[in-house]
């Protein structure tokens, strides 16, 4: 529980931006700033400003209408990127005497390191060092997970290929790189476990198996009607964010230490850079503005290369950058996980599912780094939509001398859903029925509304949605057209699906579900807020900016978001989990509104009115007969010694889990939506196109529709391209084989499909105290394109009608000539 209250500090969502918000978190605050301001020394001599600010604290005026929340604007650095003008760590001018680093990797997956000689390396044109594990001044582990440390530099042993050995720095990129050819590294290499089934052969468990049971699913599915069981494989997938990983370090007075990276947690950076230069947190400050991309890539492995930059700080005196190139960014960096499943699902002539059984193997990598996180949400959205009465859902967590796998986009949530839409395609083709029918049957309901991990599905929105997108995407007019397609072509066959997402919003380390923020107001009624999350793309800035132009009622280009840095806001989570408008939003309302009822309390008294009537709208300010404007009150307020500043914290209320016991609610609210695909595949070549797609997703009460539909489009289609294109090839020797877009297809433009339909659900705001009753939108789009493999699946089927397509992910036209190869063969 981490001793959590089941409250959160933030009032539900009840007033609009023109009022002064009640909140009594806010309320306590204030007293004293109040009791100062009218002479007490003591905020107990002032029982009327304490009143006043009880008053304001339990207000609930009328909302009045949102001004600037709710609208759509473009992304705040959208003419910025049009430009090129948006400033990345790679376009910040360069400290004089600025160093460039290249790291250097091993060329075994495993084994013992017998010698390094880098003679060579050291006498190469424009070197100035050489970097190894004997220069790490404090601990050489850059780990994110507290499960085994992951060394920033090998040692006496190598675990993957290319795992960073030394590290060259010299005074041009270019010489560092050609300098890091010459090393000479001896290895005694060993035999590597490459893949899950290697692994698994060889109990090489990274870390013990986890598992979530109900009921009896073993006798259960004995005693079914019918059962179906099978096995598939699902691959990882490439960050390929545009920005590879950049970090420039930069030694200040004091042993202190500057940082720029491109990362999505800069308390992490901070953290472990203070680790492996052996100085206090406090000693470092992490920085960023914005990522060319990150999609959770740079959630724990932006730490490594910005403590190779320090480290080189440190031993040179001078300010150093690495950036990885395209192919090194592949091979020394994570993916996302890829999985072996195994199920077995018993249940009902008319397709109602009675128990599942499932196994969940995933392939880790060689250290934990958030392996085990990833896994638990895999078996958290098992389930995604629908109702197992009995259920047994195993996860076992593989070591493979492959790089560390990490967060993406998704975060195992992905992959579990994509075993949660296998089972219920297997269900119906089976029998005969359409899969949409049986997956209809099977949502959670009234009655059947506990998951298999024991938390309550309160969010009763999909039938509802489903229903309105299968109507509104024609889907039954589109299968009788399709099976009649069907009947006629021998070779060209089209498939049909809609399938649900229902995404977990919350980090389920309980902790990590806070976040900060900084609020100043300048005298001539100027405004930056400050805060914990990053702009990696996704429009979080732009969100933030919004909700505290809204809170103060001004015009929203008065408000200016500053860069993400550690020694203004401490101690953030890393923005993932699409939980970085529900908490830094959060955040940064709570600063604004203290700061709004410190001047309410101000102008309430000087005009002698009740606080909670002084409204903030249209850039100005009302409190009794005077309506001011903000520029005005804000010089006021300043000359009058009110604090125009303010910080401003959240927690996200009401989850909890207890691991050990598999119990608790690990998320705060789900986010819903469907998709309905249409394809058509080449049963002679395996060729595929996405013919159609229909999106119905729910943002609760959306903060700003254009981002957030531009979030749906862009998230659905790198789940695509994870489902189709992208394939990450080993050999048996652990080499990355797929290390640059020439063997690495991630869609393009014109993979987008030509009708491409997308909607936002109005369901009537999120039931939960979100900022604004608005709903995340991150990553729960990336699985609606789950919806395009399984209509691939269906267009297979019908070359077999009742048989299962044995289809893995991705499905490239060699992965769809397989399985139709066996659906012919039966």
């Amino acid at each position: 529980m981490d001793g959590l209250p089941e409250t959160a500090p933030v009032e539900p969502e009840k007033t609009g931006a023109g009022t002064v918000a009640a909140d009594p978190t806010v309320a306590d605050a204030v007293v004293a700033d109040v009791a100062e301001l009218v002479g007490a020394s003591d905020p107990a001599a002032a029982p009327d400003v304490a009143a006043e600010l009880a008053a304001v604290a339990k207000a609930s005026p009328a909302a009045a209408e949102l001004r600037i929340v709710g609208k759509a604007r473009p992304h705040e650095s959208a003419e910025k990127h049009v430009q090129g003008s948006a400033t990345y760590i790679d376009d910040i001018a360069e400290p004089h005497g600025t160093l460039h680093i290249a790291p250097g990797g091993s060329p075994a997956a495993l084994g013992r390191i017998l010698a390094v000689d880098l003679s060579a390396v050291e006498a190469a044109p424009g070197v100035v060092a050489v970097l190894t594990h004997a220069d790490v001044p404090g601990r050489n582990d850059c780990s994110a997970s507290p499960l085994g440390p992951e060394p920033v530099f090998a040692e006496d042993r190598v675990e993957f290929h290319d795992q960073v050995v030394f590290a060259v720095v010299a005074t041009t990129r270019d010489a560092a790189r050609r300098a890091a050819r010459l090393a000479r590294i001896e290895i005694e290499a060993e035999r590597p476990f490459v893949d899950v089934d290697e692994a698994l052969l060889a109990d090489q468990d990274l870390m013990p198996a986890y598992e979530f049971r109900r009921g009896h699913p073993e006798m259960t599915i004995a005693g079914a009607a019918r059962m179906v069981e099978g096995t598939f494989r699902l691959g990882g997938q490439e960050h390929f964010y545009l920005e590879p990983q950049i970090a420039l370090a930069s030694p200040r007075e004091g042993g202190e230490m500057h940082v720029f990276s491109s990362t999505q947690g800069p308390s992490e950076v901070q953290h472990i850079v203070a680790r492996v230069l052996g100085v206090p947190d406090a000693a470092v400050v992490a920085e960023v503005r914005r990522m060319g991309g990150g999609f959770g890539g740079k959630e724990s492995q932006a730490s490594q290369w910005a403590a190779i930059a320090a480290v080189a700080a440190v031993k040179t005196g001078r300010p150093c950058k690495v950036r990885l190139d395209r192919d090194a960014d592949f091979t020394m960096t994570g993916k996302r996980h890829d999985f072996r499943f195994g199920y077995k699902v018993g249940f009902s002539e008319d397709g109602v599912i009675d128990a599942v059984d499932t196994e969940l193997a995933g392939r880790c990598g060689f250290s934990p780094d958030l392996s085990l996180p990833v896994n638990d949400r895999a078996m958290f959205h098992t389930d995604n939509a629908y109702y197992y009465p009995h259920a047994r859902i195993h996860s076992r967590r593989l070591k493979t001398n492959t790089v560390s796998n990490t967060a993406f986009r998704g975060f195992g949530g992905p992959q579990g859903m994509v075993l949660a839409e296998r089972m219920l395609d297997a269900v119906a083709y089976s029998l005969g029925l359409d899969p949409f029918d049986v997956r209809m049957r099977n949502l959670y309901g009234e009655g059947r509304d506990i998951t298999p991990y024991g938390m309550k599905v309160d969010d009763d929105s999909l039938p509802k949605l489903m229903t309105q997108l299968a109507k509104t995407a024609d889907y039954a007019g589109r299968r009788a057209a399709i099976s009649e397609f069907n009947a006629s072509s021998r070779i060209l066959k089209k498939g049909l699906a809609l399938t649900p997402v229902k995404f977990g919003i919350s980090f389920t380390l309980t902790h990590m579900n806070q976040a900060g923020a900084l609020v100043h107001v300048y005298s001539d009624g100027s405004i930056t807020v400050n805060h914990g999350g990053t702009e990696m793309g996704q429009g979080l800035y732009v969100k933030v900016a919004q909700v505290v132009a809204e809170e103060f009622g001004v015009d929203f280009e008065r408000v200016r978001v500053t860069s993400t840095v550690t020694d203004k806001v401490p101690n953030t989570a890393p923005t993932a989990a699409s939980s970085g408008t529900d908490l830094n939003g959060a955040a940064a309302r709570v600063a604004a509104r203290a700061i709004k009822n410190r001047i309410a309390a101000y102008l309430a008294k000087s005009q002698g009115i009740d606080p909670a009537t002084v409204t903030f709208h249209d850039n100005r300010v009302t409190a009794g007969a005077k309506s001011l404007p903000f520029a005005e009150v804000a010089r006021t307020a300043y000359m009058n010694r009110i604090s125009l500043s303010s910080t401003g914290h959240y927690r996200t209320p009401r989850i909890s889990w207890d691991r050990p016991k598999v119990r608790g609610r690990p998320f705060f609210y789900f986010s819903c939506g469907a998709a309905c695909s249409e394809v058509t595949i080449d049963t002679m070549t395996g060729e595929m196109v996405v013919d159609r797609v229909d999106i119905l997703h729910d943002v609760g009460n959306s903060i700003n529709p254009a981002i957030d539909i531009g979030q749906i489009e862009g998230g659905f289609v790198q789940g695509m391209g994870w489902l189709t294109t992208e394939e990450l090839v080993f050999d048996a020797d652990g080499r990355l084989r797929t290390h640059a877009p020439s063997t690495y297809k991630i869609p393009t433009a014109s993979d987008v499909p030509a009708d491409f339909n997308v909607a936002l659900f109005d369901g009537g705001g999120n039931r939960e105290e979100t900022i604004y009753r608005s709903k995340a939108v991150g990553e729960p789009p990336l699985m609606l394109a789950i919806s395009v493999w399984c209509a691939i699946a269906n267009a297979i089927a019908t070359i077999r009608p009742g048989r299962v397509p044995d289809l893995d992910a991705p499905a490239t036209p060699e992965a769809i000539m397989r399985a139709v190869k066996a659906q012919r063969q039966g």
